[in-house]
């Protein structure tokens, strides 16, 4: 590559050639550890307790990432983190497929295969989850790094359309594929080995292209020699912002609605999959693998995002304070979808795919408010730092009802379970009722006078939903 007397930095090609190929990249490892794994041990016959414990486990790098992101600033280059963390990634999903477990069919059948006998893939997992939290750092802040601020505003509706795309990807025509293996060779272990080696061979070929293909810039740098003060540096910073947090006049309150709101997806989201995929006399639906694939990775999926571009649009016109209560009964209502599917256990695909249609159009919607809100609270001299302690209590939201999800579903059947996802609806509610009397009624609305100012602010592309 050429560098330019003018600027000292590489000459750089068109962020098309490595934008979407990088977002792709971020979010296939994000589902491939928290959504594969889910669907892979419910079909490998691992009861639903257990499951949902280890695989809510498997977020915390997720929750935690913000502890060692400064060593991605000061060591090394953005560039050589991401190369390197998708080199890893690679050879993790590779050792996923030569070392998977084959229980036995008699094994899997009867839905209660030890999770001890998954220790290494749990490993494998937790490696390839600290790998793809630490690209996330690394691929957001060479986002910065690599091209122009015009060339990031142009393209931050790109990376979120890739991001999704590996949404699809890894939930829908992943898990289409391993269900296509397992119907044509009915060796259930086997489909989801060669779905792992499938997964491995795309991500090092993303991984062979961007070897080659990320620009360079003398902007992208590490700064070692500057690693002391740094330290130093981020230690003040991190406690300064912890300390001005939990001064905010409110803050009791704001915690328990980022922990609250979301309580009754907290719960839901461990057991859909296992509810499509289990037996019609264990209470589930009985969907054959790849109609989950097409139903809830690809329907649902569309479904999630036409709710959040819509909510995102109705926000920004009425702003968070009128949109708030919408968009929690949007948050809620929905959930009664599932338990219309669990009592009435419907066969026709149809009626499937629109109820779950609706319960991801409902939650796409109202996470809008979830996110607004975090922004709102976060307002003020720490507002960055304090936005990603918001996140870590949105990420704490999801890991603690999923935790026990499992064994209370085990316990209580799956109808009694989505009851009880109805009832936690009400705390949603509550916390919705006390936070909106604090909410500035002007917050995240667009001023008409100024039409392409947008919102206050913007809602980060890529959060997880």
């Amino acid at each position: 590559m050429e560098i330019t007397k003018e600027t000292g930095k590489v000459r750089r090609q068109s962020p098309w050639w490595w934008v979407p190929t990088l977002y792709f990249a971020e979010g296939v490892p994000y589902f491939v550890v928290n959504n594969i794994s889910v669907m892979m041990f419910t079909k490998m016959g691992v009861p639903n307790g257990d499951m949902s414990f280890f695989t809510t486990l498997l977020y915390f790098p997720w929750f935690l990432k913000g502890i060692w992101s400064p060593i991605v600033d000061v060591v090394k280059t953005k560039r050589w983190w991401i190369v390197s963390m998708q080199a890893l990634l690679t050879a993790m999903m590779i050792l996923l497929t030569l070392t998977l477990p084959h229980p036995e069919p008699d094994v899997v059948a009867s839905g209660h295969t030890p999770i001890s006998m998954f220790t290494v893939t749990l490993i494998l997992f937790i490696i390839a989850a600290f790998a793809s939290a630490t690209h996330d750092i690394a691929a957001d802040g060479y986002y910065m790094l690599a091209h122009s601020p015009s060339s990031q505003a142009a393209f931050i509706g790109i990376r979120s359309v890739f991001y999704r795309v590996a949404s699809v990807f890894g939930q829908g025509v992943l898990v289409y594929i391993a269900g296509t293996i397992e119907k044509s060779s009915n060796d259930i272990p086997f489909s989801w080995q060669i779905t792992l080696g499938v997964s491995a061979a795309i991500f090092f070929v993303v991984t062979l292209y961007h070897t080659f293909a990320l620009p360079h810039s003398k902007d992208d740098k590490p700064r070692i020699d500057q690693a002391t003060s740094s330290a130093k540096d981020n230690l003040r910073e991190l406690g300064n912002s912890f300390l001005t947090f939990i001064k905010k006049p409110g803050v009791l309150l704001a915690i328990a609605f980022m922990l609250l709101y979301r309580l009754p997806e907290g719960f839901l989201i461990k057991l859909c999959q296992p509810f499509l995929v289990h037996p019609v006399s264990e209470g589930g639906l009985g969907l054959a693998t790849d109609l989950v694939g097409t139903v809830y990775g690809v329907f649902g999926v569309i479904a999630l995002l036409l709710g959040g571009i819509l909510g995102g649009i109705y926000s920004s016109r009425v702003g968070l304070k009128k949109s708030l209560w919408v968009m929690a009964a949007c948050m809620t209502l929905p959930c009664l979808t599932f338990v219309y599917l669990a009592i009435a256990q419907p066969t026709n695909v149809v009626i499937i795919t629109i109820a779950l249609c609706i319960e991801q159009f409902g939650y796409g919607f109202g996470f809008t408010a979830y996110m607004l809100y975090m922004m709102y609270f976060s307002e003020g001299e720490f507002k960055t730092s304090h936005y990603a302690i918001c996140t870590a209590f949105m990420a704490l939201s999801m890991m603690l009802p999923g935790f026990v999800a499992g064994y209370i579903q085990e316990a209580i059947g799956y109808v009694n379970f989505f009851w009880m996802v109805m009832i936690c609806c009400f705390a949603t509610l509550a916390v919705t009722y006390f936070v909106d009397k604090k909410i500035d009624p002007n917050y995240g609305r667009k001023d008409p006078n100024t039409p392409d100012a947008g919102t206050k602010a913007d809602t980060p592309a890529e959060t997880e939903i």
